[in-house]
């Protein structure tokens, strides 16, 4: 087994693994006791949603879908940020 075979296996295992824990905080963004657990059960799914393109990149050898993940990890700290905002003081704009 070569060493390129191996980092082959461990990326599909990865993305195995990293597709379970986004099942799981979709699990918990759908049955969260509270707002704030929803919160962090979406931002938990943008982490794992941005590991799972950067892995999908190193399967498919292409620059693509990280600047994908750069786009969505954009995009989820602005959206945490408001949801947060929103939940603390129910008013997105002061």
């Amino acid at each position: 087994m070569t060493p390129q075979m191996l980092v082959g296996w461990a990326v599909v295992a990865s993305m195995h693994v990293v597709g379970v824990a986004m099942l799981l905080a979709l699990y918990r963004l759908l049955r969260g006791p509270s707002v704030p657990d929803r919160i962090l059960a979406l931002d938990t799914l943008f982490v794992a949603a941005i590991a799972q393109l950067m892995l999908f990149g190193m399967h498919l050898n292409t620059a693509v879908y990280f600047e994908a993940a750069l786009v969505i990890a954009m995009l989820g700290f602005v959206g945490t940020v408001v949801l947060s905002k929103y939940v603390l003081r129910r008013d997105i704009v002061e």
